[in-house]
C-alpha cells in the first residue's frame, strides 16, 4: 500500500479513535501532500519518496518548534509540537547513525575520485539523493567536509 493511502486510513482510524493530536499531525501531512500534488507541473501522483520528503521536513519544523518553544518557557505548546513530531516519526524510516552514513559518503568518495574540498558539490549530491530520509542534511554535510578535509 502507498504512503499516501497508509496516511488516509490512519486518519479514519485516528478520527474513529478520537485521537486529536494523532489526527492533527496526519491532516497536517495530507495539506502539504495535496499541496504538493496540485502544484503546477507536479504528477497527479505523490511518490512514496516525496511523502518521506515531506514528512522530514514538518518533522524537523516541529523539532525547531519544539525548541523554541521551549526556550521560551511555554512547555504546553512544546509538548504539542513533539507530540506530532512522534507521530511523524512512525512513518520516517530508521535514521542511519554516523558511523553508517560516514561509511556511505567514504563509498562515494571513492566512487567519485573527489580528493578536496573543490569536490564537495558533487560528493554532496550523490550523498543526499542516496541518503535522503536516512540522514540529516547537516549530519551529511559535516561528514562530507571532515572526509574532503583530511
Amino acid at each position: 500500500m502507498a504512503l499516501f493511502d497508509t496516511i488516509n486510513n490512519e486518519i479514519k482510524e485516528a478520527m474513529k479513535a478520537r485521537n486529536q493530536v494523532r489526527l492533527e499531525a496526519l491532516r497536517g501531512i495530507k495539506k502539504v501532500m495535496l499541496e504538493t500534488r496540485a502544484s503546477k507541473g507536479a504528477n497527479s501522483e505523490v511518490t512514496d519518496d516525496e511523502v518521506i520528503k515531506i514528512i522530514t521536513k514538518l518533522a524537523k519544523q516541529g523539532s525547531e518548534s519544539a525548541d523554541i518553544y521551549q526556550k521560551q518557557d511555554r512547555a504546553d505548546l512544546a509538548d504539542a509540537e513533539l507530540a506530532q513530531v512522534e507521530v511523524f516519526n512512525e512513518f520516517l524510516p530508521e535514521m542511519l547513525s554516523p558511523e553508517k552514513v560516514e561509511q556511505v559518503v567514504k563509498q562515494i568518495i571513492e566512487k567519485t575520485g573527489a580528493s578536496d574540498m573543490k569536490d564537495m558539490g558533487k560528493v554532496m549530491g550523490m550523498a543526499t539523493k542516496e541518503l535522503a530520509g536516512k540522514a540529516e542534511g547537516k549530519t551529511i554535510s559535516d561528514i562530507v567536509k571532515n572526509l574532503l578535509q583530511q
